[in-house]
């Protein structure tokens, strides 16, 4: 929690009375260190439960939606205000707008206003993370989710309704609050992923033949959008899903006994396969998870596959001028790297030409 974007995220997460006891443990500990924090913190809490007192659950679901909104804003559009700080050494700090918009809104009742404005139409929301970029936001129910580049996701309302569904265009890592009346459901390439809590990554780029999802801790269910649940493959933790877009999921292509014990992938009945993943490994080193820690991996990817992952992952463009160069084969990884960075270390291990102009960048054979 060494920023102020994670710093109000962990604030709202405790004020919508969905932290875990970690979280509350870290930011009792933040607090104790930064007195202005702590009073802010305190006047938060008391105004949150003054107001919420009253309120119907769909009132408070959308009071919890509004604090994700504004941070969501204040994170993404860098805004902030300035307020003195009482200790000598530091001078003034950059307080993020999104307390001061809390506070603002909880303060003069804002929240309140859910009860006058229930026939009117649900408002389209929608989360990006363009190209070159990461983010982290926070959904109306308190879920986080991680967008990588190149991705975004889009919901209707506050999930006050039966079921809490987004669609998803790209990657994402989400970490869903419980709410067993209230399934959440991943809507992406023609496939739903149903989930009460759990933490599980999602992969489903337009220009990619298959949806990758892997599962962390909890519990989902994957199946296509025609079908009903009782079609769906369902995974157990520390496993990922690889399914052909255009997959036909029956029941019975999946027993307890086809389950790999290894991490090696194990080819099943069908267009898809399920995968173990190293589960005495720390999120920060998974292969799949990289991406949230501004890693970029790839393992045995041809140079037309890793091509889509660097276009992304910079915001450049690739075009290659010889199609051979398109099936040399790295493996690696990038994280500090700049773009030039990066093709020289590609070019040391496979030979090949290239240049680089502004965000366009050619490729062709070594002996050009």
């Amino acid at each position: 929690m060494g920023n102020s974007v994670s710093i109000w995220h962990l604030i709202a997460r405790v004020l919508n009375g969905e932290a875990t006891s970690e979280e509350e443990q870290q930011l009792a500990t933040i607090l104790r260190q930064d007195e202005s924090l702590q009073q802010q913190f305190d006047l938060l809490s008391r105004i949150w439960k003054e107001k919420h007192s009253h309120l119907e659950f769909e009132d408070k679901v959308a009071a919890q939606s509004t604090i994700s909104r504004i941070i969501n804003k204040a994170e993404s559009e860098g805004i902030y205000i300035q307020m003195p700080d009482k200790r000598k050494l530091s001078g003034r700090r950059r307080i993020w707008l999104a307390a001061a918009s809390v506070l603002i809104l909880i303060s003069s009742g804002w929240f309140l206003m859910g009860n006058s404005s229930s026939g009117s139409e649900p408002k389209a929301e929608a989360i990006e993370a363009k190209r070159g970029s990461r983010s982290r936001s926070l959904l109306p129910d308190g879920t986080t989710v991680w967008l990588n580049a190149g991705s975004k996701i889009s919901y209707i309302g506050d999930f006050t309704g039966a079921t809490r569904e987004v669609r998803l265009e790209g990657e994402a890592f989400f970490d869903v609050v419980k709410q067993p009346d209230r399934p959440f459901i991943v809507h992406t390439s023609g496939i739903d992923i149903k989930v009460l809590g759990t933490a599980f990554n999602v992969k489903s780029y337009p220009e990619e033949d298959s949806v990758e999802t892997t599962l962390y801790r909890g519990s989902v269910k994957v199946f296509r959008e025609e079908d009903s649940e009782k079609k769906a493959i369902q995974l157990k933790p520390n496993e990922k899903l690889i399914l052909a877009k255009q997959a036909a999921i029956a029941p019975e292509q999946v027993s307890a006994n086809s389950r790999p014990s290894s991490i090696v992938p194990a080819k099943l009945p069908g267009s898809f396969t399920i995968a173990h993943i190293d589960s005495t490994k720390k999120e920060s080193e998974r292969f799949e998870t990289a991406w949230i820690y501004s890693r970029l991996e790839f393992r045995g990817d041809s140079f037309e596959e890793l091509a889509r992952k660097l276009e992304r992952w910079y915001n450049v463009t690739i075009v290659f001028n010889d199609e051979k160069v398109k099936q040399l084969y790295f493996n690696g990884s990038f994280e500090k790297e700049t773009i030039a960075q990066a093709f020289a270390a590609l070019k040391s291990a496979v030979p090949f030409n290239y240049n680089i102009k502004g965000h366009e960048i050619t490729v062709g054979s070594f002996n050009e």
